[in-house]
């Protein structure tokens, strides 16, 4: 039986620390809404599970902190102790088939309460929310106590490396990746939630060469990645940094309710950072500065230079999505609702239409 799926929704912050091997964020760093402790044992677990499982192929952090932010918000209102402990522990409903939780098939108990507490059922344990009979087929020891707890960070990182492997699948094929997570709760709309937040996490710890970047392009574009991972908010934000937004976006979500930017609120902070004021909409900042147009293509930009997107390029008054381009074909960018701002590629968006340089 699969571990089963807890989701929780939280507000995203992040703070980078250093890179790693692997071109992520080092262990001691932190990325998004990841406390540094976790992330640490998501980072060991997927360098350790090699040893367990020879043939997994393309296992990476990324993939294990989705999995534990949908099951447990990364052991959210929990303390994490120096070795992997967690408390108090997390558990899930308890699976007798009552309907609470959205649990409808009763489960036996099969550990005596050992790991989930109690002798009159099943309930899923720990930040990845393992069933105790799981838990019994892939439970390792990640800390070199000899023994394999549910409740403690790095063995339940490194038993959910050792599940998603499966007898040696290749997690950098996307199909065999989206497998994997089926197979961990099988649900098409778990899939697509853990999927979309192991795209968010990779793209968060992600951090541009700006070694030959000085001056008021470096202020402003370490403004905008400072915000990488603060929430996406339909007319949130503006020259003094996050704020909630309005009502509604195309797609009829609301701002109202959610702390964060939308594209022109984070292109209007970063800018002032650096004592240039924008306009608020997208459109009509493509009206300040040097225009670069779309025919020139995307390697006349240069970092600093606004990237806009247009419903009919060539017609700046179509103009309806804005980026701040750091070079190497990225921008920081805040997408649309339900991302968070993040590194993108300037093909990531539809409809490009050119930029404006303003430094």
């Amino acid at each position: 039986m699969a571990p089963i799926a807890n989701s929780v929704g939280t507000y995203v912050a992040l703070a980078t620390g250093a890179r790693d091997d692997g071109g992520g964020i080092a262990v001691g760093g932190r990325v998004a809404d990841i406390p540094p402790r976790m992330l640490a044992a998501y980072q060991h677990a997927a360098q350790q599970v090699g040893k367990h499982v020879p043939q997994c192929r393309g296992m990476r952090w990324p993939i294990l902190a989705g999995i534990a932010k949908v099951e447990s918000n990364h052991a959210s209102g929990r303390s994490v102790a120096a070795n992997g402990d967690i408390r108090p522990k997390i558990y899930g409903v308890l699976l007798n088939g009552s309907g609470a939780g959205g649990n409808t098939t009763a489960f036996p108990d099969t550990d005596g309460g050992r790991w989930d507490g109690t002798a009159t059922g099943e309930r899923a344990v720990g930040p990845f929310q393992f069933l105790p009979s799981t838990w019994d087929g892939v439970g390792k020891d990640a800390g070199g106590d000899n023994r394999a707890d549910p409740h403690n960070a790095d063995d339940a990182a490194l038993g959910a490396a050792v599940y998603l492997c499966g007898n040696g699948r290749d997690l950098a094929e996307e199909s065999q990746l989206r497998a994997a997570i089926f197979q961990y709760n099988r649900s098409t709309e778990y899939v697509a939630n853990v999927r979309g937040w192991i795209d968010q996490y990779t793209a968060a710890a992600k951090t541009p060469d700006l070694d030959h970047v000085t001056g008021d392009v470096r202020t402003v574009i370490n403004a905008a990645l400072a915000q990488r991972g603060v929430p996406y908010s339909w007319g949130g934000g503006n020259a003094n940094g996050p704020g909630t937004g309005i009502c509604c976006s195309p797609s009829g979500k609301s701002g109202r309710n959610i702390r964060g930017f939308d594209c022109s609120g984070l292109t209007t902070y970063a800018y002032a950072r650096a004592g240039i004021r924008l306009p608020r909409t997208a459109a009509a900042q493509a009206g300040v500065g040097q225009r670069i147009p779309a025919s020139a293509g995307t390697r006349a930009l240069k970092p600093g230079d606004l990237v806009f997107y247009a419903y009919a390029p060539g017609r700046d008054l179509t103009i309806y999505h804005v980026g701040i381009y750091v070079g190497s074909g990225q921008m920081v960018n805040a997408a649309r609702p339900g991302t968070v701002v993040r590194l993108d590629a300037v093909d990531a968006m539809s409809g490009y239409a050119g930029g404006a340089r303003l430094l």
